[in-house]
Order: C-alpha cells, then structure tokens, then sequence
C-alpha cells in the first residue's frame, strides 16, 4: 500500500511538472540596432505639467522620475517635440511679406513648457531630441489655415499667388532648432510633417508621397548644415507610410538625405518592416479607448498587455529602430501613459509594459536572435553596449511557463539574471535573481505576464 501510494505521488508530481521549453537567445544572429524608446508631450500637455496652472514641483519630479528615470521610471531615452505652427505658438506668427522677405521670428524660451521638459530630460541623459512640425503657418499654405489640410505653396500641384514658400519653410524648421541650441537642447532630429495623408479640424497639412520626396530635397542641404538629420513621414498607418518610404527610395537624391523613416500605427499596425534600409521608428501610437485605464489584462484594446504586444511586434516584426509612444501625461480620459488630474496623478500599466523595453533597452543596443518553442511566449533579446543582455518574456497564455534559456554565441556563462515583472500585481518589479551556469538558465513566467531579464556577468 506504501509502495502504491508514494508511485502516485511521484506520478502526480512527474505530471504537474512538465519538462521546460526550449529558448535559445544567439548572438551571433544580429538584427537592428536601437536608437531608443520615446513620448511627446504636444498641444501643451508640457504646460499643464509645469506652467503656471501646472502640478506642483514635487510632483512634477515624480512623473518626471516615472517617464525619464532609468531606476525607478521607464527611462525613456526619445522627446518628440511639436513644432507649433498657430498663431500663438508658432516661431513666425505673421506672414513676414513673403517668401523672399527677411524672416520676423520670435522666440519666448517656453515653447508651451517644452524648452523646461527638454531641460529636465536632457538632465536625465536623453540626448534624442526629435522636432515635428505638424503643418507650416497657415500664409505658407494653399488654403491659409494652418488648420484642414492644405498643402506647402511651391510644391508641384500646389502654387499659390504668394509664391514658393518651399525654402522659407525648410528654414523655419531649422531656426527652431537653432532657439533649442539657444536654451541649451540639441535638435538631432527634424521633420516637417505629420501624418500628411490625414486632414484634421487641428495643425495639418497634405503630402503626397512624391511631394515629400520633393521637399526634402529641399530641407536636407539646409538641414544638413545646422547637423540635423531628416525624418519622414509620419503617416497616419504602417501601411501608408511605405508609399512614402518607397518616394523617398525612388528617388537618389531623397534617398541620401532622409535618415529615419517614421510611420504611425492608427490606420494600420505593423506587419512587416518599411521598404528601406535606413533606420525606421514607429514614431506614434496610442490605442484606441474612451475612459482612462490603468489595468495590465482586461481583454479591452489599450491595457497593458495590448502595449507590450505592439512593441514586442513593432521590434520583431517591423525591425524598427525607435518606438515613441504618444503622450507621456495627459488629462481626462487619456490613452497616456500617466493622467494628470489636479496636482495629482495615476500611472497605467501602459507604462510599465513599455518600461519593460526601455529601461533595459538602451540607445545603441543591438537586438539579437531569440526563439522559443512556445508560440505563446513573446520572446526577444538585446545587447547593450555595457555588456549587459536584455531578455523579455511575454507569457500570452493562460498559464504559468517554465522555460530554459540557452544564451549562445553571447560570451555570456556564469551572470546573475534579474526579473522584473510586470503583471495584474507587478509593476516592473524586481524578483530574485537567477544564477546563469554554463550559459543556461530556467525561470518560470507567469500566465499573461511581462518580465525582462536584466543579464550581468
């Protein structure tokens, strides 16, 4: 009868252990290299943070902490900067006579609190800076409305009788960067349209594909000189914007000057990389929703796990360089990763499951081959130039995962693994660590979670 019974407990145990799944992380495979994981702070939401009606200053710092801290935060490493273009907030307000007339710029050293996020982020270590105009003033346009459309005068199909506003445009674009440098933040990065293929009742302004590659032969020479690369184009979906990437392709001279090809993520997600072999970003998303959520796994279209999903595909599927999300904070029921309310605060787990890349994936990492035999198991990996690996899990399955890692090729035998953990109770929370012998490892995820290993020797 002993004997029997110890058989069925060895039995039930050799069951409800099963032996873990193969996961092979190889860095002899590389992939691309990373520039950095970012957020804007657009149409004033820099303001509400910090102008005169904004959160006070300690809680400025811990949102500030949340987004930009490479400890306790995300460690976002990209700050996408709107170049305004209404009348109060662009640079040249006022038609200065034309496009031959001497520029009449002005600058106030606030940009609607964006030189102070800029500051404090560059106190951070972010040295990615990217500006973007989302339509020029409404006098260099075919239908003078910064606002609905219309198209940058001079452009083939789009005279106006005021004349070409081509160059003077490209010139308004570098003089913004020129006050940044002024204030102390170096522009790297400068594009002069956002989602050209979608007209909105705000800043907006049409581009067909060939006449983006029109223009940037005319920003590129004058870009070139102030040392700012050239991005494009920022259509509304992934789909749309290889047509633009396939105009700037066509063409040599486009070709040499466009430097990251950015796309969004509204009208079409990412189902394969864009036709070209300069770097890409996805350089804004935000899912879809109507009240504010916070929850990681609800089964609804913009929690947590939703965002993961997106970047996990955006990095494996897409191969892109970048990933900057939309807002950092915003008000009321926004898709941001922080809401502001009053001189209060609530974090989503939209957050952390970005911060689960870009804490441990930093700028200049390379991505490297990682599989698994679990198709539930999102799996990638990274090397950072410290040395240090980067290994993140995402358990889409219902239940909890043991699986061994093998890191081949990675130099890497004997380390210490770290997981963070973020799930319906974590939130990016450090677990206890895991000894790597003999270039191995095994750890379990749990069901419908997010954990990055962080991999020291």
């Amino acid at each position: 009868m002993a004997f029997a019974l110890v058989s069925a407990i060895l039995l039930s145990f050799l069951v409800a252990t099963p032996a873990p799944i193969a996961a092979t992380i190889d860095g002899a495979r590389k992939h691309q290299q990373i520039d950095g994981f970012g957020f804007s702070e657009a149409f004033g939401r820099g303001e509400i943070m910090h102008g005169s009606q904004g959160l006070s200053a300690p809680k400025q710092r811990e949102i500030l902490d949340l987004l930009l801290s490479r400890t306790t935060g995300a460690g976002l490493s990209i700050l996408r900067l709107h170049i305004g273009s209404t009348a109060a907030g662009s640079i040249q307000p006022a038609d200065p006579g034309g496009p031959a007339a001497a520029p009449r710029y002005v600058w106030d050293r606030d940009d609607e609190s964006q030189v102070w996020l800029a500051q404090q982020a560059k106190a951070y270590g972010v040295n990615r800076f990217y500006a973007n105009a989302w339509s020029a003033p409404g006098y260099m346009k075919t239908n003078g409305d910064e606002a609905n459309g219309g198209s940058l005068c001079g452009l083939a199909g789009a005279s106006c009788t005021s004349g070409d506003w081509r160059r003077a445009y490209a010139n308004y674009l570098v003089q913004y960067a020129k006050f940044y440098a002024q204030e102390g933040i170096k522009i790297t990065d400068v594009g002069f349209t956002n989602e050209p293929d979608y007209t909105t009742g705000y800043s907006s302004m049409r581009f067909t594909p060939a006449q983006a590659a029109e223009f940037t032969k005319v920003l590129g020479p004058i870009a070139s000189t102030a040392g700012l690369k050239v991005a494009c184009c920022d259509s509304f979906g992934w789909n749309q914007q290889s047509a633009y990437s396939k105009a700037i392709e066509a063409d040599a001279t486009a070709r040499g000057i466009v430097a990251t090809h950015t796309g969004h993520t509204y009208a079409s997600q990412i189902t394969g990389p864009l036709p070209t072999s300069r770097r890409t970003w996805m350089s804004e998303w935000s899912p879809n929703g109507t009240t504010w959520n916070e929850n990681w796994d609800d089964g609804g279209s913009y929690d947590g796990m939703t965002i993961a999903k997106a970047v996990h595909t955006a990095l494996t599927t897409g191969n892109v360089n970048g990933y900057v999300y939309w807002y950092g904070a915003s008000v009321g029921a926004t898709r941001g990763l922080i809401q502001m309310n009053g001189d209060g605060y609530r974090v989503s787990k939209r957050l952390w499951a970005l911060a689960n890349y870009s804490r441990f994936v930093r700028p200049n990492a390379t991505r490297i081959d990682a599989t698994t035999t679990d198709s539930g198991l999102l799996l990638s990996a990274f090397r950072n130039t410290d040395g240090s690996l980067a290994v993140v899990a995402l358990n889409t399955g219902s239940t909890a995962t043991s699986v061994s890692y093998a890191l081949r090729n990675t130099g890497v035998t004997t380390a210490t693994a770290t997981p963070y953990l973020t799930s319906t109770t974590g939130a990016m929370t450090a677990q206890p660590s895991v000894r790597v012998t003999g270039g191995t490892f095994t750890a379990t995820v749990p069901a419908r979670a997010l954990i990055t290993y962080r991999i020291t020797s």
